[in-house]
């Protein structure tokens, strides 16, 4: 039975656009190349690019949630293939055979609407978290062995959270007195009760939940590699086109394309040339007010935008 849970995909036309770099009218734009959707979701940046694509154009993607690739699965178009991989996997395709890459690296409303995925604390179901759900530990898993010192890294590192310290001593002291943790709910109380202090309007299991998640899915790790392929598979003049949604994810963003965006000069060879940018950072974009209006999920995303040089 199809999934009530729904997605408005955000920054739908400003990606696929900086995609292909449409400065005129996009529904004029019919691309012969290979564009890869790094992150499929429920499709909708992989539905508009098609659009643009003539017959000879593809387009590639990848998604490890299952549900997601059921989702591709449904599309009947031969230009188009799904991967189940990480965009990880982004660095098996060959080099220099990409004219654009889209990455969106936010968690799908679907991901979040549905509460046996558990990624939710506003609704019970079981600690999961897992984008995979074929594959590794779930966060519920993981919490039975980890100690006070790895919990507290992981909410402190992935989710910039002040109070990491106490909430994972709350959580090794309930697994000791009762038991493991098993669903969400019963994991955002224990936040609750052990944070005294939180900025108004946001739950305070929001940054507990947010690194879990990111850790248990290894997201900036794959992140930073898909990266670095991007480098391999992009053909010289390739768009990269990157939304993020917390600050940790635009931060590898915006240093990965500073790095390569510009002469690097070998000190101890002072008159050797210097080795060549790889990118050439070309904008960065956020939702407009009238979409946040009308997707507050939207609100936090920021695009940012870069091409493969020549060199």
């Amino acid at each position: 039975m199809e999934a009530p849970w729904t997605h408005a995909t955000v920054l739908l036309n400003e990606a696929v656009d900086a995609l292909f770099g449409n400065d005129s009218d996009p529904d004029s734009a019919q691309a012969d190349g290979t564009y890869v959707d790094a992150t499929f979701g429920r499709g909708g940046h992989s539905r508009l690019i098609l659009s643009h694509l003539s017959p000879v154009g593809r387009l590639i993607a990848f998604d490890r949630d299952p549900e997601a690739v059921a989702q591709a699965n449904a599309i009947a178009d031969e230009r188009f293939s799904i991967r189940h991989e990480s965009f990880s996997h982004l660095a098996d395709l060959a080099g220099a055979s990409v004219d654009g890459v889209l990455m969106d690296l936010g968690v799908s409303s679907p991901q979040i609407d549905n509460p046996m995925r558990g990624f939710s604390f506003r609704f019970e179901g079981p600690l999961d978290m897992r984008m995979d759900t074929t594959r590794g530990e779930s966060v519920a898993q993981w919490l039975e062995t980890a100690d006070t010192n790895q919990i507290a890294e992981v909410i402190r590192d992935y989710g910039e959270e002040r109070f990491a310290g106490p909430i994972a001593k709350a959580i090794v002291a309930r697994r000791q007195e009762r038991g493991p943790i098993s669903t969400t709910t019963e994991l955002a109380q224990l936040v609750a009760d052990a944070v005294k202090t939180r900025e108004p309007g946001k739950d305070p299991a929001t940054r507990t939940f947010q690194a879990l998640r990111i850790f248990i899915n290894a997201e900036l790790e794959e992140l930073q590699q898909a990266l670095e392929a991007c480098l391999h598979v992009l053909k010289p003049g390739g768009r990269l086109a990157v939304i993020s949604f917390h600050s940790l994810e635009d931060r590898i963003v915006k240093q990965f394309i500073a790095q390569h965006a510009r002469d690097v000069y070998d000190r101890r060879a002072p008159f050797a040339a210097p080795k060549v940018m790889k990118l050439k950072a070309l904008d960065r974009i956020k939702p407009t007010a009238d979409e946040v209006a009308a997707n507050a999920r939207s609100r936090s995303a920021i695009m940012r935008v870069a091409q493969r040089t020549t060199a």
